[in-house]
């Protein structure tokens, strides 16, 4: 097997089994695989014999990268930690109640602790304004609760654990539902969610008609408004900041196996889960492009034998994990165990394609889908039932109403008589999810269902002692493809990445596979910045009226910044200067200056002083901050705090000395407000000016904020909101990377990825 030094550094450093001081378990990507393998076949019964035959089996459908389980199985599967298998959950339905909603509080934060992203509906909480019997207060509504969630996000992802993301769903006609589409305006605001709205077909339907859109909570109607005006407000606000997504609910619901059984509210953070409450989404996908047999020649083909023997190996592998997962909370073992979802994709589509010499989003392409989805659909429905017959059915199985579902009756004739014959072992089976790194890690094939982003571009990988290494990184197909013919040879027409391809390619990708898919997709279509809001808009409606599930865009603007340009598709991969590269957003010369030595302090600097009245302190705290003047800009240099109260002493001086330090050394030193803003109190806040401030540190990062927009250093988040198309002066575009501190985040299926270091939002 050919393996990049890249794709092993990405293993080394998120899936290599290693001890606590560092030291490899794993001595290879064979190791990996063979403590995956051995861990899954554990659970099987039959004595010593039959478990080995399956681990053999279980490796080698992933030798070769044939077969990729997500990455918390890879990680940890065979490692004896206490950590979940299951990639994401959605959580219980929250009460309307302030002490459940800090009990669901709790348990989010203990299901993020063991490495679980997590998907929640916020619509159960009564709107802003709605009257709090029995405490004669008004409710703050289900937003600002939303960054009480994203405070605890943040204080679980800054003790060093495995990420894990946030999904927030409001209905479309929840009296808040304009906050809540509005909210991601604010840059640095609910940074750790992604938000979508449930469109209802009703909705959609008074859209279509110019109807009038009633806005209710628990029976009472609080406003109407025109259906076209609250679309226009969700489309403008995607259009502009990329969120929220849009989740087609009735759908979803519709079509499910289980509809008589449970009701879905919430998807995963990528969305290709839509889930019950308590409900957990185990991925794993088949790698198409290791399928594809004489690439690059007019026999070029899916080895389909192959494929429909690996199949049942990993749906087996797939089931196999529930029984051995750990799980956060004992409601998600139950509702795991009841219904046995698992969510088998596929990955490397559109290098497959690219191998056949068709391109994508093409009617050749979507025939190709169609095919290659439909038999695994196939495959592995039939490989469930298989299981039912010799493990039984999942135990929420009941024949008549699961037969009747809308996407089982749409089955092959033998596969529905043999569900009817012997049950399902698995309520759900199939659903394309993100696979951003473990795609990495197999030499870099395309993701998911995207199209490749870029053919070839460099990443800088952050290792553990702080030094950066470059990897020129290649996309597998077009690395055979150099291989094959040379470096010299001009690129074939069926070589088409991201930024070439029109929506209406993605559309029609995405529509076809939904398909033959029970669950859903998690795809992001990438537009040109151009895109005028008309075309933008229409996507969306085509997507609904194509039978997807949802839709999700991204466009580059001010606040989440620009996606990654690809320079030159067709350039050799061996020469460093002819490279193709990957450009992010630039700052403008001279705006961040990067020291090795601090500044002197001058004698005299310009400042302000903020006061804080804390609730939980006796005596007001006083923040000062200087700054010095580097050419015609301002930029902070110092911070002092002051208080009558001794108790805050020691660890105010501390904190200034550290603050300042780094102002004085220069850089982007933004991420300080974000670090403090973060820092999440375990005895509870307070509400301050209608927001909620998780700590004492969070409310002094805010005025350090706060002073950093009104001296210019960061972007005036209202003139943002207000539809301002450039960020003041010497602010760069790109967003920063939370590991690397590197410039231009994209975004893909859904999910924030860096291009220099590899990581990603979603895991």
């Amino acid at each position: 097997m050919t393996w990049t030094e890249f794709s092993r550094r990405i293993w080394d450093m998120k899936y290599r089994f290693k001890q606590p001081d560092g030291t490899p378990v794993d001595n290879s990507l064979e190791d990996s695989w063979r403590r995956v393998a051995d861990a899954l076949a554990a659970v099987e019964s039959g004595g010593a014999a039959k478990r080995r035959k399956w681990a053999d089996r279980f490796y080698q459908a992933m030798s070769d990268f044939n077969f990729l389980p997500a990455g918390r199985i890879l990680a940890g599967a065979g490692t004896d930690r206490s950590v979940t298998l299951f990639n994401c959950f959605v959580m219980g339905a929250i009460p309307d109640s302030l002490p459940d909603i800090f009990d669901h509080l709790r348990e989010a934060a203990v299901t993020m602790q063991q490495g679980g992203g997590i998907g929640y509906d916020f619509s159960t909480i009564r709107p802003r304004g709605a009257g709090v019997s029995g405490v004669g207060a008004d409710a703050s509504g289900p937003v600002s609760f939303m960054q009480v969630w994203d405070a605890m996000c943040a204080t679980i992802m800054s003790a060093g654990t495995r990420r894990g993301a946030m999904m927030a769903t409001l209905r479309c006609d929840h009296p808040d539902i304009l906050e809540f589409v509005q909210a991601k305006g604010t840059p640095g605001l609910l940074t750790n969610f992604n938000m979508s709205v449930l469109a209802t077909d009703a909705f959609m339907q008074a859209i279509r008609e110019g109807a009038d859109w009633q806005l209710t909570f628990d029976g009472k109607t609080y406003r109407r408004i025109a259906a076209r005006d609250l679309w226009d407000r969700i489309m403008r606000s995607t259009y502009d900041h990329a969120e929220p997504g849009v989740i087609f609910i009735d759908r979803i619901n519709a079509r499910n196996n289980l509809h008589y059984c449970e009701t879905i509210s919430a998807t995963n953070p990528c969305g290709e889960q839509p889930l019950p409450p308590y409900g957990a989404c185990l991925l794993g996908s088949i790698n198409l492009a290791a399928l594809v047999e004489d690439s690059f020649t007019g026999k070029a083909r899916l080895n389909e034998k192959k494929l429909a023997a690996l199949v049942p190996v990993v749906v087996r592998m797939m089931d196999n994990v529930i029984d051995l997962s750990c799980f956060p909370l004992d409601a998600q073992r139950v509702e795991a165990r009841a219904k046995r979802r698992i969510g088998l994709g596929v990955t490397g589509l559109a290098d497959a394609l690219i191998q056949c010499r068709v391109r994508y989003g093409s009617a050749d392409s979507l025939g190709l889908i169609e095919k290659w989805l439909k038999a695994i659909q196939r495959h592995a429905y039939l490989a469930s039932v298989d299981l039912a017959e010799e493990k039984g059915a999942f135990p929420l199985y009941d024949e008549k109403p699961y037969l009747g579902g809308e996407t089982v009756k749409a089955l092959d004739k033998n596969i529905r008589d043999g569900i009817r014959k012997h049950g399902i072992r698995n309520a759900l089976v199939t659903s394309i999810a993100p696979t951003g790194t473990i795609s990495l890690v197999a030499n870099n094939i395309s993701s998911g269902i995207e199209p490749v982003f870029s053919f070839s571009h460099k990443r800088r990988v952050l290792m553990p002692d702080g030094r950066r290494e470059e990897h020129m990184v290649m996309n597998n197909a077009y690395r055979l493809f150099r291989r094959k013919f040379g470096e010299e040879t001009e690129l074939p027409d069926y070589f088409v990445d991201a930024q070439t391809l029109e929506a209406d390619d993605h559309l029609k990708v995405q529509a076809v596979a939904q398909r033959f898919v029970d669950s859903s997709i998690s795809k992001t279509i990438n537009l040109p910045e151009e895109t005028g809001f008309d075309a933008f808009k229409d996507i969306y409606f085509r997507a609904y009226d194509m039978g997807c599930k949802g839709c999700t865009t991204y466009r580059p603007n001010p606040v989440t910044g620009a996606v990654l340009q690809a320079e030159d598709r067709s350039l050799p991969e061996k020469s460093e200067e002819k490279t193709a590269t990957v450009v992010v957003a630039q700052q403008n010369e001279g705006d961040v200056v990067h020291l090795t030595q601090p500044l002197a302090r001058p004698g005299i600097l310009e400042g302000r002083t903020y006061k804080i009245k804390w609730p939980d302190s006796d005596h007001a705290i006083y923040i000062t901050v200087n700054d010095i003047r580097e050419g015609d800009r301002l930029r902070p240099f110092e911070v002092f705090i002051n208080s009558k109260n001794m108790e805050h002493y020691a660890w105010t001086v501390a904190l200034t000395r550290m603050i300042s330090a780094v102002f004085r050394r220069g850089g982007d030193v933004a991420f300080v407000v974000e670090e403090l803003k973060a820092v999440f109190d375990p005895r509870g806040g307070y509400w301050m000016d209608g927001q909620y401030v998780p700590s004492l540190l969070a409310a002094i990062g805010g005025v350090i904020e706060k002073h950093m927009i009104e001296i210019g250093f960061l972007p005036d988040r209202e003139a943002v909101k207000k539809g301002r198309s450039e960020p003041p002066s010497g602010i760069g575009r790109g967003r920063f990377c939370p590991r690397c501190s590197q410039p231009g985040l994209l975004r893909q299926e859904g999910c924030d990825v860096c291009p220099d270091c590899g990581w990603s939002k979603c895991g």
